[in-house]
């Protein structure tokens, strides 16, 4: 899945530790050859995706103490999430929220459900 301008859906903004994922499509045809009715695959437990959008990450409490004089804004610190844009993701469906937008479906699931990454070290270089 390549990245470009158009397909970042500009106007989303993941919250936090969670990701917005774009299910992989499965064909409906087991590895045997038989058919299944559409619907079955969404049902497991375990589904995949290409990481369309990533939140900030986990947000780190600051001390009151800790440099007053900065403006407000400045002072919020992120642990960063290990999935990246562009990731296909391995995930637990049960710690996923289906939603859609312009007719797409996505999953906003947090970092914690993510079982597995597999990254293009080439997508983005």
């Amino acid at each position: 899945m390549e990245l470009t301008s158009d397909n970042k859906l500009k106007n989303i903004i993941v919250v936090g530790d969670r990701v917005l994922i774009k299910p992989v499509k499965e064909t409906g045809k087991t590895a045997t050859g038989i058919y299944l009715p559409p619907g079955v695959h969404e049902k497991e437990k375990v589904q995949s995706g290409y990481i369309v959008k990533t939140g900030p990450g986990y947000a780190i409490p600051h001390s009151v103490e800790e440099e007053n004089w900065k403006p407000e804004e400045e002072k919020i610190k992120y642990i960063p999430l290990q999935a990246k844009e562009g990731d296909l993701a391995i995930f637990l469906q049960k710690g996923a929220f289906e939603v859609q937008y312009n007719g797409q479906k996505y999953f906003i699931v947090p970092q914690t459900s993510i079982l597995m990454l597999e990254r293009e070290e080439d997508l983005f270089g």
